[in-house]
């Protein structure tokens, strides 16, 4: 028996099965799949080409040439045009600096002050959430044909209500300063009500057992304010923020038909120079040439947010 089993011949190593060959159908599907999207996003590849690409790349082309809407021939000029605007711009790069940065603190300040209101429990708040949600319903024209009826020096509401307290009339578009200020008011009024909604859409998310524990451990209104509520919000706020000055900075409607650039040249953003060199000099060249000089200025206060915030999320 044991002669028989020793004379038995080694078992064979186990065969493992060969692997499964790979079908060519997953990779058809998948080019298939690629092409289907592709086609499905192809309009609005079209459209995104026709409404940005192709105005930017023919407002850059422009700028080289010395063209004008009174006459059809245009020159090949090279970047004489910039070195033509490069004073205008200079001169123009503050005062949208100013407007934009005053249109944008104040609504801000005005947007999360009424946000915190309305998150408190206030009688008759609904109602007024959807009164002060009225001025961002209406166009910005609007707004600013409203505005500039109000400080009219000749039949303004301001002027007729200082006259009946007893108290001097104010020229508000008569001298700079005053004229700066009631366009960043006219924009204020316009701009809060959505920096507000936003304010108050991240405050209706925050725990309310954050704010109980903060409270049963003798946390005052304005720490819990402080250390619970505006953490929460700040980040919201801020780019909210952000995308508002952006807006600004870009503004023509509030400036152009409530100063339309003036007294003098004191409220004349880029927006306004670059209307006026297109359209009251009828310079394109010059005009795209300022359009150029603005989109990268834009490109570098975009991209200095972008560097600034990742640095702040890697921290």
């Amino acid at each position: 028996m044991q002669q028989a089993i020793l004379d038995r011949p080694p078992a064979s190593p186990p065969v493992e099965p060969d692997p499964p060959r790979r079908s060519g159908r997953r990779s058809t599907l998948g080019a298939k799949d690629r092409t289907f999207g592709f086609m499905i996003a192809l309009p609005a590849i079209l459209l995104f080409l026709v409404i940005a690409i192709f105005p930017l790349v023919s407002s850059i082309g422009t700028s080289l040439y010395d063209q004008s809407l009174l006459r059809p021939e245009r020159t090949f000029v090279g970047f004489e045009n910039y070195l033509d605007v490069w004073d205008e711009f200079v001169a123009r790069v503050g005062t949208t600096l100013t407007f934009a940065t005053l249109a944008t603190i104040f609504p801000v300040v005005l947007g999360v002050s009424l946000a915190i209101l309305l998150n408190a429990r206030i009688r008759g708040r609904n109602l007024l959430r959807g009164a002060l949600m009225l001025p961002w319903l209406l166009p910005g024209v609007v707004v600013s044909f409203l505005w500039a009826w109000i400080f009219n020096d000749s039949y303004g509401v301001l002027n007729h209500l200082l006259t009946m307290v007893g108290l001097p009339e104010v020229s508000m578009l008569g001298n700079p300063t005053g004229a700066m200020a009631a366009v960043v008011i006219a924009k204020t009024w316009n701009s809060f009500p959505w920096i507000m909604v936003v304010a108050l859409a991240v405050l209706q998310t925050l725990p309310a057992e954050q704010i109980e524990a903060a409270t049963i451990d003798g946390a005052t209104r304005s720490q819990r304010f402080r250390y619970i509520s505006l953490p929460h919000i700040v980040g919201p706020v801020a780019l909210v923020a952000v995308l508002e000055f952006i807006y600004n900075f870009g503004n023509f409607d509030t400036i152009f038909v409530m100063t339309g650039g003036g007294p003098g040249d004191s409220t004349t953003t880029l927006a306004v120079s670059l209307y006026q060199l297109a359209f009251g000099s009828y310079e394109l060249g010059k005009a795209s040439a300022m359009g150029v000089l603005w989109l990268i200025l834009l490109a570098i206060i975009s991209s200095a947010y972008l560097l600034l915030n990742r640095r702040l999320e890697k921290r």
